[in-house]
């Protein structure tokens, strides 16, 4: 996840600290953020299936890819979802979090994959010398969560079997969700909210434990990880307007959660702004205006161990 994304998250460590999410893992009510983290990685689905249909092509033989490691895997939409695309392959899903692996393992049983999806609850940082190797370590908005960045990969690397692939999902394009004028408020909003997350992301990594400055070249770093780089690619998501069921509630509670979490930088018309768009009733808010969309993309940087 890069400065400019909405810290939604994805499947994948986006629980921690993201806007929205909050530090304290104790009071959290993990049913609720469950089920948040899930629809948001069932409406993000498409544009992760055509990516880790790139990463099979980077196989010569992609049904020898017998283990993967999915690294910040929140509740495992997106690990049942590798396991479905490496029908061979035993896949691991780790996560600091006892609740959301649970989710993962209820997930897989009813998905018809528990004889080849795993649960390992680890944090990034400290956690991932139990693991064992693997044909493809996947860390998909979970990185930029660790402090030392350029330790964490080379972790990455040791874990990769000859000839493996480590899959990271940096960055890409700022979320759009409605038109730059949506005849309520000044004109912008979503730019607003953009520039008062990437602040916040800045705060975020500053306070990381053992936090150091790395210039973001994801392939200068998996290189000096002693990896290959092996390609970069994004993928979209275009949703077009009207949305309709999940993709819609998903818009929704990411305005309520940014409301809640970025207020202190946002003006009071913004404000103002935010609340008719969540009131349920008024005709301009996301639940009845026709012209809500979704569109984003997600970046993945591939790298090989020779």
């Amino acid at each position: 996840m890069s400065p400019h994304d909405d810290h939604e998250p994805r499947h994948d460590s986006a629980h921690r600290g993201a806007p929205g999410y909050g530090h304290d893992h104790a009071t959290m009510d993990w049913d609720a953020m469950s089920a948040h983290l899930e629809r948001e990685a069932e409406v993000h689905r498409p544009a992760y299936e055509q990516a880790a249909a790139w990463i099979a092509d980077r196989f010569q033989e992609p049904r020898g890819v017998r283990r993967v490691l999915d690294l910040g895997s929140g509740p495992g939409v997106i690990t049942c979802l590798l396991a479905e695309a490496f029908p061979d392959a035993e896949v691991v899903a780790v996560d600091g979090t006892p609740a959301l692996l649970e989710r993962t393992r209820a997930r897989a049983e009813r998905a018809g994959l528990g004889d080849r999806v795993r649960t390992h609850e680890a944090e990034l940082a400290d956690g991932l010398g139990a693991l064992g190797e693997a044909d493809i370590v996947w860390a998909a908005n979970t990185l930029h969560h660790v402090g030392d960045q350029r330790a964490a990969l080379a972790d990455f690397a040791r874990l990769l079997r000859p000839g493996g692939l480590v899959a990271l999902i940096e960055g890409g394009l700022p979320p759009r969700r409605l038109p730059r004028d949506i005849g309520i408020g000044r004109p912008g909003l979503e730019a607003r909210i953009e520039a008062v997350t990437s602040d916040w992301f800045a705060t975020m990594r500053a306070e990381l434990p053992g936090v150091k400055q790395e210039v973001e070249d994801w392939s200068a770093l998996l290189a000096a990880a002693g990896l290959t780089p092996a390609g970069t690619r994004s993928f979209l998501l275009d949703l077009a307007a009207p949305l309709t069921g999940e993709a819609r509630e998903q818009v929704v509670d990411t305005f309520a959660r940014q409301r809640d979490k970025l207020a202190d930088g946002l003006t009071a018309d913004d404000i103002t702004t935010l609340d008719r768009l969540l009131d349920p009733a008024d005709p301009a808010g996301l639940r009845q205006r026709p012209d809500v969309f979704l569109l984003t993309a997600r970046t993945v940087h591939v790298a090989r161990r020779d």
